[in-house]
């Protein structure tokens, strides 16, 4: 990964003045930080933020909250986030991606862990509470076996409705991506963790994620090239290669209202998603099965490109263009040519990607 502002300045202080929680809390330092990117999500970053400040970590100061808006149009709550205590809140003039919004969030916390939330969660009672008591056990068992490996933990998601929402999975590969195709979208990425016990698991989603401060520093941070999707399986992916374990946790729960595959997928965010799951293939995958990949997504879009030119629908069409332009890019090896156009196509197409 090419060098980032995330692989300096998420540099723990040094062990001298690196005390450890009962310290930090003897400081009035919070020990968790909770990371929110907003993006034309105004009104449930406000609503999430209300419960976030009910919880008891937060009210004696263990727990801050920090907010990072991706170029959202102005709006009354921005300033009165603003005000709040124990929120601080940064409004950037261009949309960066998500991947990019959290190391900055991550930037500018100051605890020892980061609980990475996604604006369409609701969380259960006690929540934050209990989250920050799993990364105190998680810490305390490191502090017996000598060393500080524990470095994200995931946990249970249920629908809207109260079903569950799977949120673990197995690292995608070209073949388990192409085969997981015939099977429904909300299984597609995931497989069901059995037990109810914490466990380790290969990786978990970003949208409720707790991860421990020294992991994301030894990681560089999230890598930057992913706007938005499989940054969260990339990071776990590498902190496994790092000696850092992943855990997901099924006795906390949270409500996550609007999960990517409960929605439609017009060809401005399958644009998204493919440049992600591209970038994933050419980052992680042998070099022939990143390539036919790309293949792939290449006569896809270009079957769609031309249903969408077909039915006049020259918005969709345009999109599709743009993806095969990105693809053309990524096979080229010119990943900043396929991020300049991703990031072009967003600004013209007002893409609304809410995370």
């Amino acid at each position: 990964m090419a060098s980032s502002p995330a692989q300096t300045l998420l540099a723990p202080p040094t062990p001298a003045s690196q005390p450890r929680p009962r310290t930090l809390r003897q400081l009035g330092l919070p020990r968790l930080s909770v990371v929110i990117v907003n993006y034309r999500q105004w009104e449930p970053t406000a609503e999430l933020v209300r419960q976030l400040l009910a919880s008891a970590c937060v009210r004696r100061g263990d727990a801050e909250i920090v907010i990072i808006d991706n170029h959202s149009p102005a709006h009354p709550l921005a300033k009165k986030l603003r005000r709040l205590p124990q929120v601080s809140l940064r409004r950037w003039g261009k949309n960066h991606g998500f991947a990019r919004a959290v190391n900055e969030g991550c930037r500018l916390s100051q605890g020892d862990w980061f609980l990475l939330l996604n604006p369409d969660t609701t969380l259960s009672e006690g929540f934050l509470d209990s989250a920050l008591a799993v990364a105190d056990q998680l810490a305390a068992a490191d502090d017996r076996a000598g060393s500080d490996r524990a470095g994200i933990v995931g946990f249970h998601l249920r629908d809207s409705d109260g079903g569950q929402q799977l949120s673990s999975g197995p690292f995608p590969t070209l073949l388990s991506t192409l085969a997981r195709l015939a099977v429904p979208r909300r299984r597609r990425k995931y497989r069901p963790v059995r037990g109810a016990d914490r466990q380790p698991v290969a990786w978990v989603t970003g949208c409720c994620l707790l991860v421990r401060r020294a992991c994301l520093h030894d990681l560089g941070g999230l890598d930057e090239r992913f706007f938005l999707y499989y940054e969260d399986v990339d990071l776990c992916l590498r902190a496994r290669a790092h000696g850092w374990s992943v855990w997901y946790e099924p006795n906390l729960a949270v409500v996550h209202h609007h999960p990517l595959h409960s929605r439609p997928v017009p060809a401005a965010l399958r644009l998204v998603t493919r440049h992600s799951l591209l970038t994933f293939g050419a980052k992680h995958w042998p070099r022939w099965q990143f390539r036919l990949l790309a293949r792939i997504v290449a006569a896809e879009t270009w079957t769609r490109r031309a249903w969408a030119w077909w039915r006049g629908d020259v918005q969709q069409a345009n999109s599709f263009r743009e993806l095969n332009a990105v693809v053309a890019s990524l096979l080229h090896d010119d990943e900043a040519a396929a991020r300049r156009r991703l990031e072009q196509a967003i600004q013209r197409l007002d893409l609304r990607v809410g995370v």
